[in-house]
């Protein structure tokens, strides 16, 4: 479809929705209902590229494209839609999407209403001043209450939803209505000040072929194959060798003008060398102040990666900066480990982000890897009153030089059916959360905000809310602040040797049921040696749990059939000796699914 460029007919958006609430199906009609897809390369989930998102139904990179529609006014339009993920784990995806935009589509399920996550992604829309158009989705279920949820829209997030767009992505109904309220309510991009070359880089990947592709929205003058950039927060500058729009794949273009997003190639070889929030200018008389950019998201959850063979360290190092490029929220530290060997320590921003790292640098990059359990920062003031950060139980400091420890605490917001709030209550209990408030959604829902230590909820939080409210409880967190908390290193002891690996810090009132735990899961992993196998739980030079292993036997009396019964203790007794010697000198050789099988381990 010819369009004209006028920065008039330009919208800039993207969605804000729960999981499952349709997002990704109203994106593949909206590529429809424009064109811009042809019928036969047409599929579900089309923006999902990732196989990981396909197989698990979820959004998880940030994806742009560009659509050109022609509306009832007789103008054509060129849609920028920058499609982003709906889980808590991923909003600094969310985050850096907004930030290129100046409208979002907040999309909500007319059956379930409003969700946890739709209400903390809808917050940081406002927050940036964006347009936000409301859209009932899933009105053709039978269960559908678009008024009732429109009611929710009101109260819960004060957004007006009068006039909010009915539709139903799976039949197409109202998908020509939310074009239409694109154009009425999202504003045209702002006009430029000057014509210097300012341009928000909101994403990136690596390319083998042609190095680091940047994704960009031009908020000033133009880029086009031949200018001389320079990257402001690195200082580093480039010759542009193509841009292009996302149709949905990339398409070379001329040149991209102010209000537009697209793509940048520019030979950039290092991965380093591009900063997601950082402003494209040209390398002579370019803009002196990079545009505001969004701030540097810090990780919450911590877990060592390493290799499974030592030799392929140096692949996971180039697997984890490229993975980097694309994910800018991941955090990456080398680190080494007796147990493990070199790798990294690595910060995610929960456990769903962690579990996708894991699976991408496996699937992407085939490595064989392992992580350690998930911890999170301490803060440890020593009795000369230093303060150290500590996510590594291997740097917890001697406990007699110790002074006190601050855990993190978030606050939480947990929506549910309100006949779920007693087995609601009952798992806050066990995770040691204070119960702030309970506020009433509607007749039959209610919006729940809890604090909780961080360290509780990072682990298997989520799976036990969806199994107490039958899948209908959603919440989402953020940090808040550091409370004085009695927090121990809990060291487990095999064969009288302390496997790091299995090392954390827990609360005192959690130490003694986490010990037995790892131990209980360690007899059962561990293959039977020749000789009696101590697995033990340890706080300092404290046992607090403890199973035993039993020995593999060989019935060195078989060869016995009658005699003296002393012919039989003779050989016992040479057995006995022998197992003793074995016992002194042998070491266990811990197999690697037992890392992993101790991590899944149920507190």
């Amino acid at each position: 479809m010819a369009f004209n460029y006028n920065p008039k007919y330009i919208r800039n958006f993207s969605i804000i929705a729960h999981i499952d609430h349709g997002k990704s199906t109203i994106s593949d009609r909206l590529l429809q209902v424009t064109g811009t897809v042809p019928e036969r390369e047409m599929q579900e989930q089309l923006l999902d590229d990732m196989e990981l998102e396909r197989e698990r139904g979820i959004t998880i990179k940030a994806h742009p494209v560009t659509m050109y529609y022609h509306a009832k006014n007789g103008h054509t339009y060129q849609f920028n839609f920058i499609d982003t993920p709906g889980h808590v784990d991923f909003s600094y995806e969310v985050s850096r999407s907004l930030s290129a935009c100046e409208g979002a589509l907040l999309i909500v399920d007319a059956a379930q209403g409003v969700q946890a996550q739709t209400l903390a992604n809808v917050h940081l829309a406002i927050d940036r001043g964006l347009e936000i158009v409301p859209i009932l989705n899933k009105i053709d279920l039978p269960a559908a209450s678009p008024e009732e949820v429109k009611t929710q829209i009101e109260e819960i997030i004060g957004l007006e939803a009068e006039n909010a767009v009915m539709c139903s992505a799976k039949t197409g109904q109202g998908i020509g209505a939310i074009l239409e309220r694109i154009i009425e309510n999202t504003p045209p991009p702002k006009p430029p000040e000057d014509d210097l070359l300012r341009a928000l880089v909101f994403d990136s990947h690596y390319d083998p072929y042609r190095g680091v592709m940047i994704y960009a929205r031009v908020m000033s003058g133009e880029i086009k194959k031949g200018t001389h950039i320079k990257m402001m927060a690195t200082d580093k500058s480039f010759g542009v060798l193509e841009v292009g729009i996302f149709s949905p794949h990339e398409k070379r273009i001329d040149i991209l003008r102010p209000g537009e997003v697209g793509y940048v190639v520019a030979n950039i070889k290092k991965t380093s060398d591009v900063k997601i929030g950082d402003t494209i200018t040209t390398f002579r008389g370019g803009a002196l102040q990079p545009l505001p950019g969004f701030k540097l998201i810090k990780p919450v959850v911590y877990a060592g990666i390493y290799p499974i063979d030592s030799s392929e360290f140096e692949n996971v190092r180039d697997a984890l900066v490229k993975l980097q490029l694309n994910d800018s929220a991941l955090h990456v530290e080398q680190e080494s480990s007796l147990a493990l060997g070199f790798g990294f320590r690595c910060g995610f921003l929960g456990l769903l982000h962690l579990e996708i790292t894991f699976e991408r640098l496996q699937r992407e990059f085939d490595l064989d890897i392992i992580t350690t359990a998930p911890s999170v920062i301490y803060k440890v003031t020593l009795s000369n009153g230093q303060e150290k950060l500590i996510a590594n139980p291997a740097h917890y400091p001697d406990p007699a030089t110790i002074e006190c420890i601050e855990e993190p605490w978030v606050t939480s917001h947990i929506m549910t059916p309100s006949k779920f709030l007693g087995p609601i209550m009952a798992l806050g209990t066990e995770k040691r959360g204070i119960l702030d408030k309970t506020e009433s959604m509607g007749s039959n829902r209610l919006l729940l905000t809890f604090c909780f230590p961080m360290n509780e909820i990072i682990t298997d939080f989520n799976d036990k809310l969806k199994s107490v409210t039958q899948g209908y409880g959603s919440f989402d967190y953020e940090f808040d602040k550091y409370i004085l908390g009695s927090i121990v290193k809990l060291e487990i002891k095999v064969n009288e040797e302390v496997v790091d690996a299995f090392s954390c810090l827990v609360h005192t009132t959690k130490a003694e049921a986490k010990g037995r735990a790892i131990c209980k899961k360690l007899k059962e992993v561990i293959p039977r040696q020749q000789f009696k196998v101590p697995i033990q739980a340890a706080i300092g030079g404290k046992i607090i749990a403890r199973e035993t292993l039993s020995a593999l036997s060989k019935n060195v009396t078989a060869k016995c059939y009658g005699g003296d019964i002393t012919r039989k203790r003779k050989l016992w007794e040479k057995q006995k000796k022998g197992k003793k010697r074995m016992k002194e000198i042998g070491k266990v050789i811990i197999p690697q699914s037992a890392f992993m099988e101790v991590l899944r381990a149920e507190e």
